[in-house]
Parts: structure tokens; sequence; C-alpha cells
């Protein structure tokens, strides 16, 4: 189940690739500072997560003068995120959940994603947003919806 509206968002660090290399992100660095909206996807190099994310890219002023950071979150490796956000020109930063233990935490990873494939995958994020506040994090709105 997805972390409640009002709740303490599970804080954690993730790994993102910046052209100066690896970097850790830790979500609990922007308490007091600014509001964080979390995209959770499936995955990069696929149609709806790319169009989602180049939207959402084209947009991030609105969320810069909202004093918000945008952060996308999918279990690819930090390589590969950066490979997909350059091919499809994504500015929003991207984080690797490579173990799921983010997309568990907020209640929204798949027991098995798109099984009629026969692919195997548990521990895909599913599709969700959530929006904390600058202090003390906590979840202020939440939409999930299926890929």
């Amino acid at each position: 189940m997805p972390v409640a509206v009002g709740t303490k968002a599970p804080d954690f660090t993730l790994s993102t690739k910046t052209a100066d290399g690896p970097k850790q992100v830790k979500l609990s660095d922007n308490f007091g500072e600014k509001n964080t909206l979390l995209l959770f996807f499936p995955m990069a190099f696929t149609g709806t997560c790319t169009t989602e994310m180049c939207e959402v890219s084209a947009g991030l002023n609105a969320y810069n003068d909202l004093n918000a950071i945008v952060y996308g979150i999918s279990g690819d490796n930090p390589f590969a995120q950066e490979a997909w956000a350059q091919k499809e020109k994504i500015t929003v930063p991207l984080l690797s959940d490579y173990e799921h233990k983010v997309a568990d935490d907020y209640g929204v990873m798949y027991d098995s994603f798109l099984p009629q494939m026969k692919l195997r995958m548990a521990g895909v994020p599913k599709r969700s947003a959530f929006i904390t506040g600058s202090c003390p994090i906590s979840i202020r709105s939440r939409r999930s919806w299926r890929n």
C-alpha cells in the first residue's frame, strides 16, 4: 500500500549520474529548503515513460517558480538513466532505485511487471507521484496510476 497522505515520507539516498560523475542525492537534504516532487516511473527507454519525463522537463521552470525540485525515480542503473536522458533531452534529475528499496518503502512496486509478457520483473516501480513539504517531510498529496 502506498504511503498515506499526511504521513512521514521515507527518507532515502539514491545515486544519479551527472556531467561531473556519479552523485548521491538524499531526500532530507531538501528539508527546510524546497518542496519535492517524486515521480516514480517503471523504466527508461519506454514510450510512456519517455513522454512523461520529456513533458515534465519541458515544464520544469514552473516547478522552480514554486520552490520545488523534481526527481524521477526508476530501478534503472544511473548510467542507463543518463544515456536515456541525453538521448531524449530529459532535464529532470533521475535517481536510480536499482535495489528497489525506495519503491518498496513508498509502497509502489509491482509484484510482477507485465506478467503477460512473462518478463519476471518484480520490484519495478508503479507510475506514481508524491509531493513532500519542505519540513518536516510529510506526504501532502499522492496520485498513483497503472502503466
